[in-house]
């Protein structure tokens, strides 16, 4: 079991730029993949992001070249830099930890709370 604890969202005007931080319970060398996604009112729940403990990344379409994800290993942490934010980007945003082919496949075993980014335009 591992607790994500994520910080960093908030409200900001199109074109600005967050970071999201997710801080694990757990050593991030331990964890196969993270992941972050995303869920807007009445959509479902999407794959933003995903980094493995090898560091190797990726996106998808409609956050590539403006979104990158990063790890601080010492700090047990996962960031979501974001850029160029758009009002299609607004929704909750949750960490997830788990194997790779579950964080994929969209059921990791471990989730944070959400944090809510909204950005205005």
């Amino acid at each position: 079991q591992v607790q994500l604890v994520e910080s960093g969202g908030g409200l900001v005007q199109a074109g600005g730029s967050l970071r999201l931080s997710c801080v694990s319970s757990r050593s991030l060398f331990t964890i196969g993949a993270m992941g972050w996604f995303r869920q807007a009112p009445g959509k479902q729940r999407e794959l933003v992001a995903t980094i493995t403990s090898s560091s190797s990344t990726n996106y998808a379409d409609s956050v590539k070249g403006r979104f990158a994800v990063s790890r601080d290993n010492a700090k047990n942490t996962v960031y979501l830099q974001m850029n160029s934010l758009k009002p299609e980007d607004t929704a909750v945003y949750y960490c997830a930890a788990g194997l790779l082919s579950r964080v994929l496949a969209g059921t990791p075993a471990n989730w944070g709370q959400g944090t809510q980014v909204t950005v205005s335009s």
